[in-house]
């Protein structure tokens, strides 16, 4: 996400850095750039405007152009004002009141609400609560089926409305349920249309009226772009909404309507999907946005993923085998499939400060494709081949090479890299060392 905005803000900013004093010629050269890369990057005019107008603002007030790192105060206005850009801190959900609290998703048809809805439950799962999936979308065929499959994989409860019932029974119907049930949360996945019209927007005041939700999120689809911002500003003026839940995000390279939606409607993102995968929802801070998007990284996010995706006690026991210089195919197996957890090796790259500039030299793609032809020789072991990798002779090598899809060579350059591994963790542990930093078991 952003892939396009970074790089060319990158550019920007390193010929700014490279100006041992900055002009007001230099400055306004430089703001013109943005501009150009905000507008290419599908960043409403308007909202494009106003922010390069305070960025000159402060640019020239003489702080900037005073300064003996000029370049680097330079940034941090940018920074600043982006931030500010995109609701200056995070909005978290709102939940408190008297059980069970009603959430509920607005949107389009397409925009993702059902897949949301699922993603919504797990976030409040991890956070203690008891949700409901709740579905109100009669119209679409299946749909109900949909959202009950989504719970069903997530050994979320998901609510069966009486056959012919219209949206506002289920929604009451939902509610006496879940008191019964001592569930605390009810999140209801609206009906969408493929444009809005009275009919919808009727039928949600309904539900609105009868339910009096928590908060009413609209769920847009960021690789819309402009429309996203227009769909969001209809939906706020019709109906209402308390916030945003931007889906497809890690699909935008441009990433405008995320920089303008906040802007225009005045109403906060509180989440972002980036991913397809049922736990990839993400509570949006503007902060670590704005980090993202000039490249500065976003550590803090990397080990809130680290520190809910690392099991403590499995993380201790893996220290204790590289102490003992116990470290097997099979722990190394396992480490692959935690880190893949994190997400895809781009995204986690872009979290990291400073990697964005090498993000062009690496191909993702073939470094996948690497890890998983890595997992697939080990998976294709015996218990034993993976606890005693010196027995793997000729005909074991070849035999895993078929069962895995691979070569025989590559078995061989799999062996090679953990034995170098192993030996790299032994220099580590070697020595009088109380042992090796505890980063390294992300905890």
């Amino acid at each position: 996400m952003f892939e396009k905005l970074q790089d060319k803000l990158d550019q920007i900013f390193k010929k700014v850095k490279g100006h041992g004093k900055l002009s007001e010629g230099n400055i306004k050269d430089s703001l013109r750039e943005v501009r150009v890369a905000l507008l290419e990057a599908d960043v409403n005019f308007r909202v494009a405007k106003d922010f390069l107008e305070k960025v000159r603002e402060k640019a020239l007030g003489g702080e900037v152009m005073t300064s003996i790192t000029p370049g680097q105060k330079f940034v941090k206005v940018v920074y600043d004002e982006l931030v500010d850009l995109l609701g200056g801190t995070n909005k978290p959900l709102e939940v408190s009141g008297s059980s069970p609290v009603p959430i509920m998703l607005l949107g389009l048809q397409g925009s993702g609400k059902t897949t949301t809805a699922g993603k919504l439950a797990i976030h409040l799962r991890k956070k203690g609560r008891r949700p409901l999936l709740v579905p109100t979308d009669i119209y679409r065929p299946a749909a109900i089926e949909q959202l009950a499959k989504i719970g069903s994989q997530l050994g979320i409860e998901t609510y069966a409305p009486e056959k012919g019932a219209d949206p506002v029974q289920i929604c009451e119907g939902a509610r006496a349920y879940a008191m019964k049930k001592g569930l605390d949360t009810l999140i209801i996945d609206t009906a969408g249309r493929l444009h809005i019209d009275d009919e919808m927007v009727n039928e949600l005041v309904r539900q609105k009226a009868l339910l009096k939700p928590r908060e009413s999120l609209l769920v847009v689809d960021a690789m819309t772009g402009q429309d996203a911002v227009s769909i969001a500003k209809a939906f706020d003026e019709k109906v209402s909404i308390d916030g945003v839940i931007m889906t497809k995000l890690d699909g935008d390279a441009r990433g405008g309507a995320a920089l303008s939606v906040r802007a225009v409607t005045g109403k906060p993102i509180k989440f972002i999907g980036i991913g397809e995968k049922l736990d990839a929802l993400e509570p949006f801070y503007p902060e670590r946005m704005a980090s993202r998007i000039l490249g500065m990284g976003d550590v803090v996010s990397l080990v809130e993923k680290a520190q809910e995706v690392f099991d403590d006690k499995k993380a201790k026991e893996f220290e204790k085998k590289l102490r003992k210089d116990e470290f097997t195919l099979e722990d190394f197996r396992d480490q692959i499939k935690q880190m893949k957890k994190l997400g895809s090796l781009e995204s986690l790259l872009g979290m990291i400060p400073g990697m964005n500039k090498f993000k062009g030299t690496i191909n993702f793609e073939e470094a996948e494709k690497d890890i998983r032809r890595v997992e697939a020789i080990i998976s294709s072991m015996t218990a034993k081949e993976r606890l005693y990798p010196n027995i793997l002779d000729g005909s074991r090598r070849l035999r895993i090479a078929k069962g895995s899809g691979t070569r025989v060579p590559e078995v061989n350059d799999l062996l090679k890299r953990y034995l170098e591994t192993k030996k790299m963790i032994k220099k580590l542990t070697k020595g009088g060392m109380k042992g090796l930093p505890k980063q390294l078991f992300m905890r």
